[in-house]
């Protein structure tokens, strides 16, 4: 037998991956198709395991968006190879592969009833993190692994809750409800305090479609429950006033926008113009603040919309946040949303809106006094 070697994947190797995938598995199996395009396609990394008589095996690396978490889709082994060690070797080299792309994660589903794999994974160091329920072709369900692929990468994370929105346009609504009950475990999430906090922070026509929670709005809806809180805007005027074209419209938002300045100046609620760097964010959340963030999401989802998120947490590379938008149409369920870290520079970049580069954060916090919830 000759030593088996590892390397990357080529268009070649279609047929005999087809074939190895078709050997493995009885559902669930990945398509020449879907090869052809995982194999060129520059968010996914295939390697393989050969020995002289052809393949061994494979491991097969999805790339998240603008985060720092790889997935491993998909990995497999040759009956005849199987307790040579080719799979913990795949593991390794996907590892090592996911680190050279500057990804700081490694997560995976198994088959609830692959106890082989499981007890693979749990011997190189993964955690079972969350299930996937009715996830297989039959129904069977998966367990989410996950591993840190940087040792030292130790952050303590807020126990901010999930919420995900459930409309295009609720993502502020959604991320204000996540810091409120982070604040207040007792406060109830649900659709119905979505759609009201998103009746009152909306600037109308922020948008070509429905309007989204400007920051004001959501400081408003924030202060009227009782919350502690405080506004950086980069720019005074009228938020996102040039993403509409309609003289019409620019007067809505610029009436709306005024109307919530005077509020919030009634109401005494700082707004500050300015920006706040991440040692700044840090500091507030060290502090107790639950910080709400406009990004862009061209740099995650290539679409130019503004876009909120929850900070949960930082560290010396990343800074962690929940998203409240699930991109299922790209295979991420919710635990992908969930403490996504994006490293601290991409970060900079995301939080730039449109050709001025708006800048907006509400920090969330207990009212003076505090609140026991």
């Amino acid at each position: 037998m000759s030593s088996p070697r590892i390397r990357f994947a080529l268009l070649t190797d279609l047929s005999a991956l087809l074939r190895l995938e078709n050997r493995c598995f009885e559902t669930d199996r990945i398509s020449r198709r879907q090869f052809r395009y995982l194999l060129t396609r520059s968010r996914a990394q295939t390697l393989v395991a050969e020995d002289d008589e052809g393949l061994l095996g494979y491991v097969l690396l999805l790339f998240s968006r603008a985060t720092s978490v790889a997935r491993l889709y998909s990995i497999a082994v040759i009956p005849r190879a199987r307790g040579w060690g080719i799979g913990r070797a795949l593991v390794a080299a996907a590892e090592d592969t996911a680190w050279k792309q500057e990804r700081a994660y490694l997560r995976l589903e198994i088959r609830r009833d692959n106890l082989a794999s499981q007890a693979l994974f749990e011997g190189t160091g993964y955690r079972r993190f969350g299930v996937l329920s009715d996830y297989y072709e039959d129904h069977m369900e998966a367990l989410r692994y996950e591993k840190t692929l940087s040792p030292g990468l130790k952050p303590e994370l807020k126990r901010v809750p999930f919420y995900e929105q459930t409309l295009d346009f609720t993502c502020g609504s959604s991320s204000l409800m996540m810091a409120m009950q982070t604040l207040r475990p007792a406060l109830e999430l649900n659709r119905t305090l979505e759609l009201r906090i998103w009746r009152e922070s909306t600037t109308i026509f922020m948008t070509s479609g429905h309007g989204g929670c400007g920051p004001l709005g959501l400081a408003l809806a924030a202060h009227h429950r009782g919350f502690g809180v405080e506004v950086f805007v980069s720019d005074p005027g009228v938020p996102l006033v040039d993403s509409v074209r309609s003289p019409e419209k620019k007067e809505v938002m610029r009436l709306v926008h005024e109307d919530m300045l005077a509020e919030a100046g009634r109401l005494k609620i700082p707004v500050a113009q300015g920006t706040l760097s991440l040692d700044d964010l840090q500091r507030h959340w060290d502090a107790g603040a639950v910080p709400l963030v406009l990004i862009s999401s061209y740099r995650i989802y290539r679409e130019k919309f503004p876009h909120w998120v929850v900070i949960t947490g930082f560290d010396e590379h990343f800074v962690y946040v929940h998203d409240p938008y699930v991109d299922y149409d790209n295979g991420e369920t919710r635990l992908d949303s969930i403490n996504m870290p994006i490293q601290r520079d991409e970060f900079t970049r995301m939080v730039r809106y449109g050709r001025a580069g708006l800048q907006a954060v509400v920090l969330v916090s207990q009212p003076a006094g505090g609140h026991d919830g």
